[in-house]
């Protein structure tokens, strides 16, 4: 019986929700705990890592237990609505870290909630791509239902991955403005300096220290009164609005002047802080120790913080309906049996099919250097081209390459498909990539910071991704075939549920990599770019300052920009060249031999039914 149009979509929306929730945490859980909550890169890095390789053991676990489970609604129903349940709730938890945390605390909350996350995830995640023999009949049905599962998959990453800071900093931004806990407060004997900033943003060395106290009205959460604050908006102007008058000129969102600052203070409530203003050469010279300052500054510190944790349970919400619409209009066969298999036979089946084993670490370089960019680009946004709009900027960018990667599955895919076969087409598209990433790195070098401009390394690798995606999928069920001939039996199940692991394994190596780079080439806003000294935020600042002065250095050094941009885009194309190379030289199932691989499965199966 051939599956109508409602069990169709019934499967394909569940896969666009468990796919928000995977590329949610895959590509932002690093920049949430990391440059929000004040995770160390290093701290974080492990922890990702550290659930990566406890998914090593959980997933095939999970493919046993799933095959084992008999009830009167399934082997596959109730795990998929279990699983899917406590990730939401999980995925929930984990974006509302307590802002009291800190610390040792903050770092065990961080690397508690996500490896539950991994632990939920895979209770669902196995049985939704197992369960697909038993609603379909097989041959193309099957096909066309695995097909339709991956395409609705790649779409829910793209949605995230398009809307995640848009809709972030609006809710964010709207919850902080209705929230009773905002306190404005008058400090009125602010010690204020400032800075001077060459042409290409690094400090020359001049300074002024002014004679008169800053007058200030401080506006933050009342958390941030009851601890030492420290506003960094050198950098993106992210973490604060100001508006101040220094002199006769006004400084802030709307004024022309080019402006950005840094506020510390041990204690709010004493009125003792410190301020640095930073100008570029031509306006400090309109400055002197004479000058008054006076003004007003609004901690945007949480916005994002808030913004993550109000955008996570929307999306929980969101895949735990999915899921149930699957749940509920996807009926399973009584009589589909899942052979179920020790972890031993497991990994010897993959270390038995050499194509199988080829398909699985080609999938993990891939996706390292994909998750890598996802992972990366945030910053390349945030602390690169900067600006008071990168937001906007990354959104813009983001949804450009979300509808490309779409388009690419839907469209490109099938196009491509009449003309070429599939290894070509691999060829085809790890090479876009590659071109895709070699002018994202031209552009960030030549310093061209307009965001449509980046449409076009975009098109390219977001294009290749949504193929990639797809020819990966066919590249491993085709070694189920061949593992079939090669051992004598048919692990399917077994090779499948590699996949989810490896997807994940190769999220997590990027993840880890990522955080290395962030954490050497010193590209963060939560340690700030000062830390307390004795126990002092302010004199944290003051020698920070001092030193700039000193030495000249870039607030963010050019040292640091071109470790970004390496390990964002020139990286990936390392892993891109060996994923390929390892295809190349380990692949053999072309069309033809696949051809042959049938033919032969369909006379060992006609020989022993007779």
């Amino acid at each position: 019986m051939k599956l109508g149009f409602k069990e169709k979509a019934a499967y394909g929306i569940g896969a666009v929700g468990k796919d928000m929730v995977y590329m949610l945490s895959a590509s932002y859980i690093l920049y949430y705990y990391q440059d929000i909550m004040g995770v160390s890169a290093w701290v974080m890095g492990i922890i990702l890592m550290i659930a990566r390789v406890f998914d090593a053991f959980n997933d095939p676990l999970m493919g046993v237990i799933v095959a084992k489970t008999k009830t009167k609604w399934g082997k596959f129903r109730p795990w998929l609505f279990i699983g899917t349940l406590t990730n939401a709730l999980v995925l929930g938890a984990m974006f509302a870290a307590p802002p009291a945390l800190s610390g040792k605390g903050l770092a065990a909350y961080a690397a508690a909630t996500y490896i539950l996350w991994g632990v939920t995830y895979t209770m669902m995640d196995i049985p939704y791509w197992s369960m697909v023999p038993a609603f379909t009949e097989g041959g193309k049905d099957r096909e066309a239902m695995s097909a339709l599962g991956r395409t609705c998959a790649g779409v829910g990453s793209a949605l995230v991955t398009v809307f995640t800071m848009m809709v972030v900093v609006a809710l964010g931004t709207f919850i902080l403005g209705k929230s009773p806990n905002m306190v404005t407060n008058n400090l009125a004997a602010v010690e204020a300096w400032v800075l001077e900033l060459n042409e290409t943003g690094e400090a020359t060395g001049n300074m002024i220290t002014l004679n008169a106290p800053a007058t200030l009205d401080i506006s933050a959460d009342k958390s941030e009164w009851e601890k030492e604050m420290s506003f960094v908006s050198n950098r993106d102007k992210a973490n604060c609005k100001y508006e101040l008058s220094l002199g006769d000129m006004k400084l802030g969102e709307n004024s022309e002047i080019s402006s950005s600052l840094d506020f510390a203070s041990d204690d709010p409530q004493s009125g003792e802080a410190l301020l640095v203003v930073y100008l570029n050469a031509e306006d400090y010279a309109k400055v002197s120790a004479d000058s008054m300052l006076s003004g007003s500054i609004s901690s945007n510190k949480n916005v994002e913080r808030l913004g993550f944790k109000y955008y996570a349970f929307i999306i929980a919400f969101l895949f735990f309906a999915f899921i149930l619409i699957t749940c509920i209009f996807i009926k399973e066969k009584s009589t589909v049996d899942v052979k179920s298999a020790k972890l031993s036979d497991m990994l010897k089946a993959l270390l038995q099919n050499d194509q199988a084993m080829t398909m699985v670490i080609t999938i993990v370089l891939i996706n390292c250097a994909i998750y890598i960019t996802s992972n990366l680009v945030i910053y390349f946004f945030k602390y690169d081209l900067g600006g008071p709009t990168w937001q906007v900027d990354y959104t813009y960018f983001n949804m450009f390459g979300g509808a490309m990667q779409i388009f690419a599955m839907c469209i490109f895919f099938p196009i491509l498909r009449k003309f070429f076969n599939t290894r070509k087409m691999f060829y085809i598209a790890v090479n876009a990539a590659v071109l895709g990433y070699f002018i994202l790195l031209a552009f960030s070098i030549f310093g061209i910071n307009n965001v449509f401009a980046f449409f076009v390394p975009a098109f390219f690798i977001f294009g290749a991704t949504g193929i990639l995606n797809v020819l990966v999928t066919v590249f491993l069920a085709n070694t189920v075939d061949y593992g079939e001939i090669k051992n004598n039996r048919r692990d399917e199940s077994v090779i499948f549920s590699m996949q989810t692991f490896v997807v994940k394994l190769a999220s997590g190596i990027a993840a880890l990599i990522a955080a290395i780079s962030l954490s050497v080439f010193h590209i963060s806003s939560s340690d700030s770019t000062y830390e307390a000294v004795n126990g002092s935020i302010t004199e944290g600042l003051r020698e920070y300052i001092q030193g700039l002065t000193k030495a000249g250095t870039t607030v963010l050094s050019n040292y640091s920009v071109i470790g970004l941009r390496l390990v964002m885009a020139a990286l990936p194309v390392a892993l891109l060249f060996f994923g390929t190379l390892r295809f190349r030289r380990k692949y053999i199932l072309t069309d033809e031999k696949l051809a042959e691989i049938s033919a032969e499965l369909k006379e060992r199966r006609a020989t022993a039914e007779r």
